[in-house]
């Protein structure tokens, strides 16, 4: 029996519409009830995947902003963290600015943004069903480098860049790179998401980069808290779907990818299931 099993969020956990299904919330208590900790380890802000943890009636360890940090949900503290700098996440603003490209800061407790577009408009969008205590908090502010210099008590967990043409995307990952002691998620395939207007569905698919701290990763915090509850890596189960999942997913002692993963992912892999709109999720544990 696996007695960790890390599950990123969107595209693995959660449908295309922000949602974990019946089938997945069952197979998530049959695996708790049966001895795992399940660990949600997801890219988002530390408020938005509490709000899921909570949701699915997982109270012990989250890892946010793709290992920028682990959260213990019963001491409500965090127990591991590698933020961004805030001299470094303004040298980042700038070049997102002077380059007029979208991109949005994660904290802890927000995402910081100018405009409703790409993944905060997903966000935006799966707020609308959910009270105000569960939502992600989306702050939208006209001038970014000037909030993030007067912020305080306030840590940086990662950026998110994007963009719908690749030519612009590709230009702004080489300058970015450039930038000393961030890693930069090499990401290369479109984001691909659904919102619903009215009756109608829309497609959100956009290219985008991930940025945090030098030698952040889901598994290097899943490594950590591992140790901690003297866990061994054989007794790991990872269920994720894209880039930032690669570590994880290649290092666990059971490494699996969503259905709906890129081919690298799924090469990579363990096993493969069914995708986030078919309850791969609940594959993956049932299985076991």
């Amino acid at each position: 029996m696996y007695k960790l099993i890390a599950i990123d969020l969107d595209g693995t956990l959660l449908n295309s519409y922000g949602q974990v299904s019946e089938k997945n919330r069952l197979a998530l208590k049959q695996a708790q009830e049966n001895g795992a900790q399940i660990v949600l380890a997801s890219g988002r802000s530390t408020n938005s995947v509490k709000n899921i943890a909570n949701d699915i009636g997982n109270n012990k360890y989250i890892i946010c902003g793709n290992g920028s940090l682990i959260y213990d949900l019963q001491k409500e503290e965090i127990i591991y963290d590698k933020f961004i700098e805030k001299k470094k996440a303004l040298q980042i603003i700038n070049i997102c600015e002077q380059n007029s490209i979208y991109y949005n800061v994660y904290t802890e407790n927000m995402v910081i943004a100018k405009t409703l577009s790409n993944n905060v408009m997903f966000y935006h969008q799966e707020n609308a069903n959910k009270p105000d205590s569960k939502k992600t908090k989306i702050n939208l502010v006209s001038n970014i480098y000037e909030y993030v210099e007067n912020l305080e008590n306030e840590n940086i967990l990662k950026f998110t860049i994007s963009d719908t043409s690749s030519i612009i995307f590709g230009s702004i990952i080489r300058k970015l790179r450039e930038i000393k002691n961030i890693d930069v998620l090499d990401v290369a395939h479109m984001s691909r998401k659904i919102i619903k207007s009215g009756t109608e569905e829309v497609s959100l698919e956009y290219y985008y980069t991930e940025i945090t701290s030098k030698d952040v990763d889901k598994w290097n915090a899943i490594e950590w808290l591992a140790k901690e509850l003297d866990i061994q890596k054989e007794e790991i189960m990872t269920i994720g779907d894209n880039i930032n999942d690669k570590l994880m997913i290649e290092n666990a002692g059971l490494g699996i990818a969503m259905g709906n993963s890129a081919p690298y992912i799924k090469e990579i892999a363990d096993k493969v299931v069914a995708n986030n709109n078919k309850d791969g999720v609940a594959e993956a544990i049932l299985s076991d």
